[in-house]
This record gives structure tokens, C-alpha cells and sequence, in this order.
């Protein structure tokens, strides 16, 4: 009786893997005989119907066979992205195979019939929508977080600069968000690349789209703790976003300059930002003489670089005591001065003014002087209120300010000068 129930059950096994093997022969051949709509509505079918299953899942709906499917679906992708026909119905159905738990098989199979490639060629093409080229994203995602092998292989294939023109060139914000994603997968445990895809992030803090400049600025935080060094190259781009008109771009670059001051680039960040208090005089002064408003308008980007700066500098000596005395020996003072003395924008006073109150209050030798600059009653209105401080300074005063020189050598000399006389 057992040998008879065991010969049932096989035969009955038998039986449905022959109808499995004959529903999957069924649909490959309609697949392969089928028109765009038709291979349309298998696409739509095939996703309500395979979306989220694991590897094993996918081989039982295939009998085993479900490398067939997904060879079919790459080389078609292969030879129709250019057309654009629901490219992203095409890429989500590959995406079932690639994002499917287990999914290393199906990773090395997209992987030799030139998936990545292909998807890589799609972020370039100008006529594909920013829709479909955020699934092409994803999937590349997919490959990436699969380990480091596969980190490598996108990166040798000219990956980076893709991804990163593909960010620069779209106006879609989840497009954006996925590159930088992307780009952040590529730099976690892919030694051999992590610095090409720092450098990369460092070049699209040039971008014009503030949405992308703020990613990058989140992007290049977290790229910085995995390389653990920072490149010169950095320091140009970060000091040049100081003029954007958008807070949310100020906020992110001030917070990753405050996490450079603990790389080897400190100095140089610190540097210039001491130097960007005092631009060319033609710059601030230009308007004065011809004023037109085209010519203000020129100016204003210099004058938020220059309050942000201000603001950069207070927040890093309030935090460090170490910072504060690296910004003294810079000649901090000498150029807070200075910037608090331009009339032409209110901020910039605001700012110098507040950072330069800290220094006062930290030092008895910069109190001092700054106390002999200003005369006794102004720099008792500075000490009471040193924010609204620019509402109560006349043009004579402020010329004073753009003039004079305050320098603070190491150790307790100090000297004042006028600019007028040096």
C-alpha cells in the first residue's frame, strides 16, 4: 500500500511540473510572438501578479525557468530604451528578478547580458523621462547594495560620471533623491572607488538646481565620515554655495564646513572665510557709482556670501575655543570690522557684529581694542545690543569700520592702524 501511495504522489508531482513546464512554454511563446500591446498586458499582469516574491517563488511560477523570462525582458530592453515605449513598465518587471530575496542568480544573469550597461545608457538619453530614468536608478541601487563586487563593476563602467550628469540634467526631485542615494551606496565599502565618488559629488556642488545642490550637501556628510579624508578640491566649491539665496542650501553647506574643521582642510576653510568678510572693494562699491539696478543686483550675491561667512564664523568660534583662537590669528577681528561697516547689507552687519561679540567677550586683548576703534559710548551700545548694533551706526561711523585696521599677533601686542595711512 505505501508503494502504491509513493507512485501516486510521484506521479501526481509529475503531472503538475508537466503543466507548470507547459503554462511557462505557453507564455514565453506568446511573449515571443506578441506585439507591444500585447507584451504590454503580460508586463501589467506579470507585476500585479510577481511584485515583492522572493527567488524561490519566481523559479515555482517559471518551473524553474524563470532565467528565460528575464533574459527575454533585458535584450528587449536593450533594443527598444531608445523608443521609450513604457520603459518603465520594462524595468519595473526586471526589477521583480533583481529586488527578489536571494537574488544573486538573477543579479549575475541581468549582469552578463550587459544589464548595467544598458541601464547606464539610459540616465544619458535626453529623451527619456526623469520618471523612467529613476527606475533605471533604483535598479541600479539594487545592484550596487548587492556588495562590493557589484560597486566595482558599475563604477568601472563609467558609472559615476552617469549618474552624475543624470542628477545634474533633471528637474525631478525623486530622480535627484535616488542619484544621490546611489552615489552615497557606491561610496560604502568600495575602497577601490569611494574617492572617485567623493570627487564626483564635490564637482556637482557647481550645479544650478538648489533642490540637487542641497542633496549633494547631505550626500558628500555622509561620504565624508566613510573616506575619512578631505580633499583640497572641496574647499572652492563650499565657500562659492556661501552665496546661494536658499536657506536650506546655507544650512546644509554650514554644517558640512562644521565637520571639515576636523580634517586637513580646516585651515584653508578657516582661511577663507576670514577672507571672504572683506571682498574687492570694486565689488561692494560698484553700485555707489552707477545705479542702475542691474548693478545692486550683481553685488547682492557677494554681500549673502559675506554674511554667511559672518555666520559661519560665529557659529565655529562659539563651539570651539580652539577654532576662536586659529580665527584671531587669521586677523578675524580686522575683518569683522570691516564687515560690519557695509551699510549696503543689513545681514552682513548683523552677523559680523554678533561674531565679533563673542571674540570681545572671550578676550580681553581684542575687548581693548575694539573698545578704542569705536569711542566708549558706541561700544556700549555695541556690548548692549549686539544684533540690532547696524541700526545705530551712522555712514560716518560705518566708514570708520571699512577703514580701520586691528591686528592681534600671537602673544599679548597689539596695534591699531587706519588703512588710509598704511
Amino acid at each position: 500500500m505505501w508503494v502504491v501511495a509513493s507512485a501516486r504522489v510521484a506521479t501526481m508531482t509529475t503531472s503538475k511540473a508537466k503543466a507548470a513546464i507547459r503554462k511557462v512554454n505557453a507564455f514565453l511563446q506568446e511573449w515571443d510572438q506578441g506585439n507591444n500591446a500585447v507584451r504590454k498586458r503580460m508586463l501589467t499582469a506579470f507585476l500585479k501578479q510577481n511584485e515583492g516574491k522572493t527567488c524561490p517563488e519566481l523559479e515555482v511560477e517559471f518551473a524553474q525557468v524563470a532565467s528565460l523570462f528575464l533574459v527575454r525582458l533585458t535584450s528587449w530592453i536593450k533594443l527598444t530604451y531608445m523608443s521609450g515605449s513604457f520603459l518603465g513598465l520594462k524595468l519595473k518587471a526586471v526589477g521583480v528578478f533583481l529586488s527578489a530575496s536571494s537574488n544573486h542568480r538573477y543579479l549575475i544573469e541581468f549582469i552578463e547580458v550587459g544589464g548595467v550597461l544598458t541601464l547606464l545608457e539610459i540616465l544619458g538619453q535626453e529623451d527619456i523621462s526623469d520618471e523612467d530614468k529613476t527606475e533605471a536608478l533604483l535598479m541600479l541601487l539594487t545592484v550596487s547594495n548587492a556588495g562590493q563586487k557589484f560597486k566595482e563593476l558599475i563604477c568601472e563602467s563609467h558609472g559615476v560620471k552617469a549618474i552624475a550628469e543624470c542628477l545634474v540634467n533633471s528637474e525631478a526631485e525623486n530622480t535627484q533623491e535616488t542619484a544621490c542615494s546611489l552615489l552615497e551606496s557606491l561610496a560604502h565599502s568600495n575602497h577601490r572607488f569611494q574617492g572617485q565618488v567623493y570627487k564626483g559629488l564635490v564637482t556637482l556642488l557647481s550645479c544650478n538646481s538648489p533642490n540637487a545642490q542641497q542633496l549633494v550637501l547631505q550626500t558628500l556628510r555622509v561620504v565624508q565620515e566613510i573616506v575619512k579624508t578631505a580633499h583640497p578640491c572641496i574647499v572652492e566649491p563650499l565657500l562659492t554655495l556661501l552665496k546661494s539665496f536658499h536657506l536650506e542650501v546655507q544650512y546644509e553647506n554650514l554644517e558640512l564646513i562644521r565637520d571639515l574643521t576636523k580634517y586637513e582642510v580646516r585651515e584653508a576653510l578657516l582661511r577663507g572665510l576670514v577672507a571672504l568678510l572683506k571682498p574687492a572693494k570694486e565689488g561692494i562699491q560698484r553700485h555707489i557709482i552707477i545705479e542702475e539696478m542691474a548693478e545692486m543686483m550683481e553685488s547682492l550675491p557677494v554681500f549673502v556670501q559675506q554674511a554667511a561667512a559672518a555666520r559661519a564664523i560665529r557659529m565655529l568660534s562659539q563651539e570651539s575655543q580652539e577654532l576662536s583662537q586659529d580665527l584671531l590669528s587669521l586677523g578675524v577681528v580686522h575683518h569683522l570690522l570691516y564687515a560690519m561697516g557695509n551699510k549696503e547689507h543689513t545681514d552682513t552687519q548683523r552677523q559680523a557684529s554678533i561674531a565679533l561679540e563673542h571674540f570681545v567677550r572671550m578676550n580681553a586683548v581684542v575687548e581693548e581694542l575694539v573698545r578704542k576703534v569705536m569711542g566708549i559710548e558706541l561700544f556700549e551700545l555695541f556690548m548692549n545690543d549686539a544684533e540690532a548694533f547696524y541700526l545705530k551706526i551712522d555712514d560716518i561711523q560705518a566708514d570708520i569700520l571699512l577703514s580701520v585696521r586691528v591686528d592681534i599677533p600671537q602673544g599679548k601686542t597689539s596695534s591699531i592702524t587706519d588703512e588710509t595711512d598704511s
